[in-house]
């Protein structure tokens, strides 16, 4: 039984090959012919019962004519050299080939090293834009800080208007009274002079030199009057410009409150869009030194506005000596 997938077929076929070349099918020429495969007393067995039942004769290279043979042989040296010819050419194209192929794996192994420049760059960036974030997100938090401690102040600025307000409001409850007073101290006056000018009627020569320091009297009283009242007309429009500077202030409290709920807004957007975390950063700290620059300018105003209330206050002490030096002066004979 035929080893290695050897049978008769192939090797009859392995022969005829041979025998169309002009070889000799010896064992082992149809062995090569087979591949080297397959064993020599098989392959010689299956050429024993071809050549039995191959009623041709025998081939013999020596019953040959002369011109036959050079023939055969100026046959064969074309087949070689048209072989070798097709070879080389083959030959040549699988250098070529083979150059090409060298020649992409070079490109693609400088492609394969940019790749991994790249990589390393990206991985080198990546790293950069890691650390920067933790800077941005630490920074973040101390702005959120800042932001608290700003709204901290802002909270105690808007009670100390408040109480600005109130201030306000009992000066002009203070000054309505002034003015009540000031109304019933004329007419105190006005009754006054009529008591004494029925009283003095009978003394017409002493009676006209009293009224004429009367009248000296009044007209300084007049003046005083008058100039109080343009005193409290004043305090009056200091006061509706303090009740403005009050509604001002309560704007820009409430656009701080939008500036910072907007900061807010812009920091919870930095957790979820990390390429626009610089500029929301950015935007956040400009936010941030507005309000602080509004925070400055708030305490500037209430520094004012204190100020002027101690002013109005001393004016309103002042006024109060000045009408009760009036009414000393009126009560005196």
């Amino acid at each position: 039984m035929a080893r290695g997938g050897i049978n008769k077929a192939l090797v009859q076929k392995a022969r005829a090959a041979l025998l169309a070349r002009g070889v000799n099918p010896s064992i082992d020429a149809v062995r090569v012919e087979l591949g080297n495969t397959g064993s020599k007393t098989t392959i010689s067995r299956y050429l024993q019962e071809l050549e039995n039942t191959d009623a041709r004769p025998q081939a013999d290279p020596n019953r040959l004519s002369d011109e036959l043979t050079g023939m055969v042989e100026q046959l064969l040296k074309r087949v070689l050299e048209e072989g070798n010819a097709a070879l080389a050419q083959e030959k040549a194209a699988h250098e070529q080939n083979v150059k090409g192929l060298n020649k992409r794996i070079e490109g693609l192994e400088d492609e394969l090293k940019k790749a991994q420049q790249e990589v390393a760059t990206r991985d080198a960036a990546l790293a950069g834009q890691a650390e920067e974030l933790r800077t941005s997100q630490s920074s973040l938090q101390a702005e959120l800080t800042r932001n608290a401690r700003i709204s901290q102040s802002c909270s105690d600025l808007e009670l100390r208007v408040q109480e600005k307000d109130e201030l306000v409001r009992s000066l002009e409850e203070k000054h309505s009274h002034a003015r009540d007073a000031m109304e019933h101290y004329r007419n105190a006056i006005k009754e006054q002079r009529e008591q004494d000018q029925r009283r003095h009627e009978t003394q017409l020569q002493q009676s006209q030199h009293e009224m004429l320091q009367l009248q000296q009297t009044l007209m300084v009283r007049q003046d005083e009057l008058t100039r109080l009242n343009r005193d409290n007309e004043r305090l009056l429009a200091e006061a509706r410009q303090q009740n403005k500077a009050t509604r001002q202030n309560e704007d820009a409290l409430k656009r701080l409150e939008g500036d910072l709920s907007l900061a807010n807004m812009t920091a919870a957007r930095a957790e979820g869009a990390k390429e626009m975390l610089q500029e929301q950063l950015a935007f956040a700290k400009k936010e941030a030194e507005t309000a602080s620059a509004e925070a400055a300018k708030l305490s500037e105003s209430t520094a004012d506005l204190s100020k002027q209330l101690d002013e109005a206050l001393e004016e309103l002490k002042l006024r109060r000596q000045a009408e009760s030096d009036s009414s000393r002066l009126a009560t005196e004979p």
